[in-house]
């Protein structure tokens, strides 16, 4: 009876969220999700370790920010679509063993059909610590209301290739807009860009900036 107290009690305690963090649905329901490493819908081509539910969590004070910038988005019918928030350091390790591994290249002309494999740590697409990990990084887009599409930014999620930075210079004008769109109102209400993925954002007064965790998205 009281080994099933205790695993009871253990379970319990693991599926709930750190102080802090919030379920950003929580904050705002109408923020899109899309979480693609619970899928295999990503450049390894299968669920990454670590991801049980599509939920995005994301410290509290990351999640209030982004409630600010979709209030500007609804004004014009359009809405963030989250791809990832906070992420296991679990899920980071799931990357790196498989970055490892040379000849596991089955997303590669989805994901990197200009880039070797062996390069992607060196060129900064892939590394053993994350700033999802300490919880205030999302990487999102934007979409229209009725439609749901997104709109275009000149590249897809989690490509990895000059195009996807953020100030890559052979965008159509409609891409470079959009992507300007997203980056000028991530800045307004206190995230910084990454200079290699449009996609991708830092709160830059996180409450965590030295502790990397590793709790389930559940």
């Amino acid at each position: 009876m009281i080994l099933f107290i205790s695993t009871f009690l253990s379970l319990t305690c693991q599926s709930q969220i750190p102080e802090g963090f919030s379920y950003l649905s929580d904050v705002d329901a109408s923020i899109q999700s899309d979480l693609r490493y619970i899928s295999s819908n990503n450049f390894i081509g299968k669920p990454i370790d670590g991801y049980l539910k599509n939920k995005v969590i994301i410290s509290t004070p990351a999640a209030k920010a982004l409630k600010k910038v979709q209030s500007n988005l609804l004004l014009f019918g359009l809405s963030l679509k989250i791809f990832d928030g906070y992420r296991p350091q679990q899920s980071v390790d799931h990357f790196v063993r498989w970055a490892k591994v040379s000849n596991d290249t089955l997303m590669k002309e989805q994901f990197y059909p200009t880039i070797k494999k062996r390069d992607l740590f060196s060129l900064g697409y892939i590394a053993s610590k994350s700033s999802h990990t300490r919880g205030s990084t999302v990487d999102l887009t934007i979409i229209d209301i009725k439609t749901k599409e997104e709109l275009d930014m000149g590249s897809p999620y989690d490509f990895f290739g000059i195009i996807s930075h953020p100030v890559y210079k052979k965008l159509t004008k409609n891409q470079r807009s959009n992507r300007l769109l997203l980056r000028s109102l991530m800045m307004e209400f206190g995230f910084k860009p990454y200079s290699k993925e449009w996609w991708h954002f830092t709160l830059i007064n996180e409450p965590y900036p030295n502790t990397y965790f590793n709790f389930i998205v559940q």
